[in-house]
């Protein structure tokens, strides 16, 4: 398992490097323009000593070797402050700058990272905790009341879109009765029991909106992957030696079937850290989906390369993770 390990991650370096290369490439041949959300009384003198402290105007592959050294070196940053009011870069600085705030990069996806975190990975962690019981129950059960049910559920869970239900849980719990907050306010600051309240009123829609969206389609992997090992030979043999059918399930079927749910789980990760785009935007959540989306919006090249980038990086990490999970559950896999 070692040395399968080191022999991934020695792999995932130039595979890294390749996807950096793509992603900076693409999106450094698009139109934009650090300058161009400045007023147009600044002088033309001025916009370009803005472009050449952002190194907007440096040689390609000058501006993707320090793109790719900020993942690598952290350099602290003491903003030079022009007499127009403009921050610029010091000389020999390393970090990049958004070209919409002005500010290191790394410092803004730092700042939206607990607000993702706090929403977005609770409810993926709430999604996989409820999906995995109900799927297996469901097939212990098929046919049943309750398989039916869950069916229906996930079926109109994973079929409505977020937007939809996340509007149509502001309608009902915000508008009509009053009983949370249809926005949510990224200055709270959790220092008491009333606090705390609040900031768990806030969570609950957003979170269960993506909750039931995640918990849906995993259910669904979930009950089919149980319902093609319940009948498997292993299956068959347990049985014939009088285990009953709870230690069939939980004890032989259930370790097979979680493996290629591990692998949507292990995948669906990465998403977390990106944020819910659609669901910040429309509960007003600051997270990393919203910085993506502000980004684009303003043709913030760096912002969309770092984030999209961090994005492949995880993607990456978690698919070795994911063959790692391999190994555990299916003693058959074996790592040379």
């Amino acid at each position: 398992m070692g040395r399968y390990l080191i022999r991934r991650l020695l792999l995932a370096i130039p595979t890294l490097l390749a996807i950096s290369f793509i992603i900076f490439a693409v999106l450094d041949l698009a139109p934009g323009d650090p300058t161009g959300n400045l007023p147009l009384t600044i002088p033309p003198e001025v916009r370009q000593q803005v472009r050449q402290a952002l190194g907007a105007d440096d040689p390609f592959l000058v501006k993707y070797a320090k793109w790719v050294r900020q993942f690598v070196v952290y350099e602290p940053l003491s903003q030079l402050k022009a007499s127009t009011g403009i921050d610029l870069v010091p000389e020999g600085a390393v970090r990049i700058l958004s070209w919409q705030t002005r500010s290191p990069v790394s410092d803004l996806i730092w700042q939206r990272m607990p607000q993702t975190l706090w929403v977005v990975g609770l409810a993926y962690l709430l999604g996989v905790l409820i999906a995995v019981p109900v799927g297996v129950l469901s097939a212990y059960r098929q046919y049943s009341w309750f398989d039916q049910l869950g069916t229906f559920v996930s079926m109109v869970g994973f079929s409505v879109p977020t937007f939809f239900t996340g509007l149509l849980a502001i309608i009902i719990f915000s508008v009509q009765l009053g009983w949370l907050p249809s926005i949510y306010d990224t200055t709270l600051v959790v220092k008491d029991w009333p606090s705390f309240v609040q900031q768990v009123r806030q969570m609950i829609m957003p979170v269960a909106v993506l909750a039931l969206f995640n918990a849906s389609q995993l259910s669904r992997f979930m009950r089919a992957s149980m319902l093609d090992n319940m009948h498997q030979d292993y299956a068959r043999t347990a049985r014939s030696k009088g285990l009953r059918e709870r230690a069939v399930v939980l004890g032989h079927v259930l370790r097979n079937s979680l493996i290629p749910v591990v692998t949507l789980i292990a995948l669906g990760i990465p998403g977390i850290f990106t944020g819910a785009i659609i669901t910040e935007q429309i509960f007003r959540v600051n997270g990393l989906g919203d910085l993506l989306i502000r980004g684009i919006y303003n043709s913030d090249i760096p912002m969309v390369q770092t984030i999209t980038f961090m994005f492949a990086v995880l993607i990456v990490v978690f698919n070795i993770l994911a063959d790692v999970a391999y190994g555990v559950l299916d003693p058959r896999i074996r790592y040379g």
